[in-house]
């Protein structure tokens, strides 16, 4: 019989067909990196600088801009790690680490999105009940629930991928550890906790999705009411940001997670556009369709030293 020797550390091959392209890759996602730090911290200093931005909104704004900047580094800090020319071997601990923090940001991410539907459906459709509804123990609970949330479901699925007995293979053809590419490593019949992963990955951002789906509909319903056409200019410019970044989010998630056959190439390009790009456009998209945001963002990077010929 074959000796088999339980795992205690991965191997991470990287992004599948990019052999040879290490540096090149390395030099554009450190600028994609930076460029997402850089512009996830500016958000919260400009909100926090400006007394106008001090609301349930932009309090939201925070919280997912605070998401979009470790969620990226949960994957991109090891890849731009061996990319650079080090190891690219990842601990049995490291991996299960990797996998829990970034489903509990993902998962945490999902609720202010819909806390911020909430907040636009009560703004735009009760708007005399606003300070009431929405008041600052409201927003609290809504923070660390949302936190809550997420951790139990980070929680249950490395429980449920690390369970399994995991002998001999260690490489993982990805670029980081998640659950689709760590069951294929798996020393034992996977079906039955496929299905019970697609169901508990999907059902969560499904369930989101659809109250965030409910909260416009009404929305829409009460901005075609509104007789100015200005007013309504102004209520669907408010809500077009949050929508262009909802949509971001969750068209990656369909396409990674409940896709019925996975493809390693296409699911690694599009965590890339997830993990990078998309958290590095989120400052420019809630900036250029908001005023108030983008007045206070400019007053920032000019105390930070930048002309305003510049900006």
């Amino acid at each position: 019989m074959r000796n088999l020797s339980v795992v205690t550390e991965f191997i991470l091959l990287g992004i599948p067909h990019t052999e040879d392209l290490e540096s090149m890759l390395f030099v554009l996602f450190l600028g994609f990196y930076i460029f997402t730090l850089m512009g996830n911290l500016l958000i919260p200093l400009a909100i926090i600088s400006s007394t106008r931005l001090h609301s349930p909104m932009y309090f939201f704004l925070c919280q997912l801009s605070v998401c979009d900047i470790l969620f990226p580094s949960v994957s991109s800090a090891k890849m731009l790690f061996y990319l650079s020319g080090n190891s690219r071997v990842i601990s049995y601990a490291g991996c299960v680490s990797q996998l829990f923090f970034y489903h509990f940001l993902g998962c945490t991410e999902c609720f202010p999105y819909t806390a911020m539907a909430y907040d636009r459906f009560v703004a735009i459709c009760h708007p005399l009940h606003y300070t009431v509804t929405m008041s600052h123990r409201v927003c609290a609970i809504l923070a660390v629930g949302t936190s809550f949330f997420g951790c139990i479901q980070a929680t249950f699925l490395p429980a449920l991928t690390f369970q399994l007995p995991y002998y001999g293979p260690n490489e993982v053809d990805y670029f980081f550890c998640d659950i689709p590419v760590m069951l294929k490593l798996a020393c034992a019949d996977t079906s039955a906790l496929v299905m019970v992963g697609f169901i508990s990955v999907g059902l969560m951002p499904l369930s989101c999705f659809l109250l965030i789906l409910t909260s416009y509909s009404c929305i829409v319903c009460s901005i075609l009411q509104i007789q100015s056409t200005e007013g309504r200019r102004r209520a669907f410019s408010t809500c077009s940001a949050h929508l262009t970044a909802v949509l971001l989010f969750y068209m990656p998630v369909d396409l990674i997670y409940l896709r019925p056959t996975p493809s390693p190439w296409l699911d690694a390009t599009v965590q890339i556009l997830n993990n990078l790009v998309t958290p590095m456009l989120k400052p420019l998209i809630y900036s250029l369709r908001n005023k108030e945001v983008e007045s206070s963002l400019r007053k920032v990077l000019h105390h930070l030293g930048f002309r305003p010929e510049q900006l």
